[in-house]
């Protein structure tokens, strides 16, 4: 996770919607076709679901993971002790390696730079090595709009002006045009996920609790948590029509890229 002045990560609210952030995992690790893989690492490996993941696709690797938030980084060594995992940010991580593969599952979007630390990732790369890369596209998806729309126009809307929030990507093209020079091969996709999420709205809230709303929540007093999450709610409804049964199909596009040094 990116690096804020307080680590207000939470790998137990994160990991209630596990499922169905493995699942852009699953599709990123079936893309490195390379499996005589000795070290590996998992930059911004979170509570340590995308480690695991690499560690049953490699078996017999040497696999590091790091992240930022201390919060994640406990949560994961919980998860497995068997491995070694640093508290670091990925702008100054000094892990040079070199590694066979190094995985990035839904971070760098939080990171900016991406013109120095893309590059600087492949450096740490084996020739022949791959560089495995997923970020959620979903700055202008409703989820994401109305975050900021609703951060705007409430009563907190000076308070929240000066709060640290994600960034948007960059376009397809421009991965593909810093990158394509410098490796034997790249491959660069987008899909759109729709998860069925039971509770409706009110879920739809929860799963973004953790990671887009967290600036915006972070800068506020519990009163106005509550007032923010309330009116997000409501504007949440009014966007996303509930199926018969009152779940909600949650569109969540993410891109992918794959570069092999």
């Amino acid at each position: 996770m990116n690096n804020h002045s307080k680590d207000t990560w939470s790998a137990s609210l994160y990991s209630k919607f596990e499922a169905e952030r493995n699942r852009p995992i699953h599709d990123l690790l079936n893309r490195i076709l390379t499996y005589d893989i000795k070290k590996a690492a998992d930059v911004g490996c979170g509570p340590g679901n995308s480690t695991e993941l690499l560690q049953k696709k490699f078996p017999n690797a040497e696999i590091t993971g790091m992240d930022s938030s201390e919060n994640m980084i406990e949560a994961a060594r919980k998860r497995l002790p068997n491995l070694v995992f640093d508290v670091a940010d990925i702008a100054t991580w000094q892990n040079q390696g070199p590694f066979d593969v190094i995985l990035s599952n839904a971070v760098l979007q939080w990171v900016p730079d991406h013109a120095g630390i893309f590059p600087g990732l492949l450096a740490r790369l084996n020739p022949g090595g791959t560089l495995a890369i997923q970020m959620p596209d979903n700055f202008a998806e409703p989820t994401h709009r109305l975050m900021r729309q609703v951060a705007a126009n409430g009563p907190w809307a000076e308070k929240l002006t000066a709060a640290p929030k994600r960034l948007d990507r960059q376009p397809a093209d421009w991965y593909f045009n810093l990158l394509h020079n410098t490796v034997s091969s790249l491959d660069i996709w987008r899909t759109t996920y729709f998860h069925p999420i039971k509770s409706g709205a009110a879920g739809v809230v929860e799963m973004v609790k953790s990671t887009g709303l967290r600036p915006y929540l972070d800068a506020l007093d519990t009163d106005e948590q509550q007032a923010f999450l309330e009116e997000y709610q409501q504007q949440i409804a009014k966007e996303y029509t509930a199926q018969s049964d009152g779940t909600v199909l949650l569109p969540y596009p993410r891109l992918f890229i794959v570069a092999v040094k």
